[in-house]
């Protein structure tokens, strides 16, 4: 070899000697910045937000394998005018009676009147979908909703011997799946002024009279339910409510009703247990999920809520009944623009026991209430002071972080005066003023817990152990 040859080599090596060291020293530069980025502020970036709510895709192969059912082979004509709940009864009936794999298909570009009706099982087939939107509906006992479907506009459309309660009623059905790309309008505003509706402006008032509302979409009974891809606005009442059910799927719906509208909870349950609600968008006048009494086994996760009340569980014990939730979990979620973050709200009176709860990893985002315990829940002012309470214990926050409304603290635990909250951990909780410097303190009325790291506001009202009297009592056994 040259000796040129070789300086060329000596150069070249050189080269990469010092590119290697300029790379280093720049990786270097960065992780250091970043750690004093840290070492300022710990607050997290928010989750990534849910996706928006689409239509599920089909293997078209499958197709000739199901009977397919188009609710205009019944007779139903789209125009948004007639009255389609007979076409819908009868595609239904239909379908019910198929052993193997149905579809009701609601097909795009139409628009349905449906009167309040209930599709009743059980069906000769396990595997059935309905999917009433823009896409069509599925009744796989699968529906599939690719078009509009509205209700009656209004309480004086609303044909007198019809349940004023609820519009869309899925009753003892096993192994279904709600699906589609459509739209479920339930056209609320005129029930949301009536006369007894709380309004929201100044001295917000009540007048006497009719004040049932319809539920959208209600599951009643059921099992092994699926409800994915829909798009659900402005319900009179509830947009979905699931009573006495068992292995509920809720992924990627987009539900949208005003901020003001009242009683407008996005998904509510009641005695339902294994459920899972995942990567959605709700937007309302309520609670986005609320999670009633008898509930158990419940996954929430990559929610995005608000404006609304938040996340609750509850309300629990009213007319002192007794109430049973536990394993809840909510997680990676975002709630902004909303009244309450994380709530549990119970009546004095009531019994039974909240536990085994986790809040984990949620970005709140100018929340007023982003962390709340009431068990002083009352519509009135006029509640009596009783001694029963639903017992709650063990509930965990973790890596809740964001900013919130100064008009209330960041956090707050109001527990019965007589059975104290106990088990209450907090770790990684850093809450900031959405707005100014000032930082409320949080308040603690006989609640028993921990601080695993240090919160911000710190919540040195927590009290240490626990008490006694729980101890030695059989107090919140379900």
């Amino acid at each position: 070899m040259s000796s040129s040859s070789l300086v060329l080599i000596r150069v070249f090596f050189l080269f990469l000697c010092v590119s290697f060291l300029l790379v280093q020293g720049r990786l270097h530069s960065t992780y250091t910045e970043l750690n004093n980025l840290h070492a300022i502020s710990r607050i997290s970036l928010p989750p990534s937000p849910a996706p928006e709510a689409v239509s599920p895709s089909y293997n078209t192969d499958s197709l000739s394998k199901v009977t397919v059912l188009n609710v205009r082979t019944f007779g139903a004509v789209g125009d948004g005018v007639s009255d389609e709940t007979q076409a819908f009864k009868m595609a239904w009936d239909t379908a019910c009676q198929v052993e193997e794999q149905a579809i009701i298909l609601v097909p795009r570009s139409y628009s349905f009147m449906v009167q309040s009706t209930i599709f009743t099982g059980p069906c000769k087939s396990s595997n059935l979908t309905f999917q009433p939107f823009l896409s069509g509906v599925w009744f796989d006992r699968n529906e599939k909703i690719d078009g509009t479907l509205m209700p009656p506009d209004g309480p004086d459309s609303w044909p007198r011997n019809n349940s004023r309660r609820q519009w869309l009623v899925f009753y003892r059905i096993n192994g279904m799946a709600l699906l589609g790309g459509g739209l479920i309008d339930g056209r609320g505003e005129m029930w949301w002024d009536l006369p007894c509706k709380p309004h929201k402006g100044i001295n917000g008032t009540t007048a006497p009279g009719p004040c049932d509302s319809p539920v959208a979409i209600r599951f009643f009974m059921s099992s092994n339910l699926t409800v994915k891809g829909l798009r659900v606005k402005n319900s009179p009442q509830f947009h979905f409510r699931f009573d006495g059910c068992q292995n509920v799927h809720i992924e990627s719906l987009w539900i949208k009703s005003p901020a003001q509208s009242p009683n407008t909870d996005g998904i509510h349950i009641e005695n339902t247990n294994n459920v899972g609600i995942y990567n959605s968008l709700i937007s309302n006048g309520d609670d986005c999920i609320s999670i009633g009494a008898g509930c158990y086994n419940v996954d929430i996760k990559n929610v995005t809520c608000g404006p609304s009340h938040g996340i609750s569980i509850g309300s629990l014990g009213m007319h002192n009944s007794r109430a049973c939730v536990s394993n809840i979990r909510v997680s990676d979620s975002i709630i902004k623009n909303s009244d309450n973050g994380v709530r549990i709200k119970t009546w004095q009176g009531g019994s039974g026991a909240v536990s085994r709860v986790t809040f984990h990893n949620i970005h709140m985002d100018s929340v007023r209430n982003p962390i709340i315990v009431d068990q002083y829940y009352c519509f009135t002012k006029s509640c009596p002071n009783q001694t029963s309470a639903v017992y709650v214990s063990d509930i965990f926050y973790s890596n809740i972080k964001g900013t919130y409304d100064i008009r209330s603290p960041a956090m707050h635990f109001a527990c019965s005066d007589s059975i104290p909250c106990t088990n209450l951990t907090l770790s990684e909780v850093e809450l900031l003023p959405a707005k100014g410097e000032y930082m409320s303190n949080p308040i603690c009325w006989n609640a028993y817990g921990t601080m695993q790291t240090l919160t911000i506001p710190p919540a040195f009202c927590l009290l240490d152990g626990i008490p006694q009297m729980v101890q030695e009592s059989d107090v919140g056994q379900c």
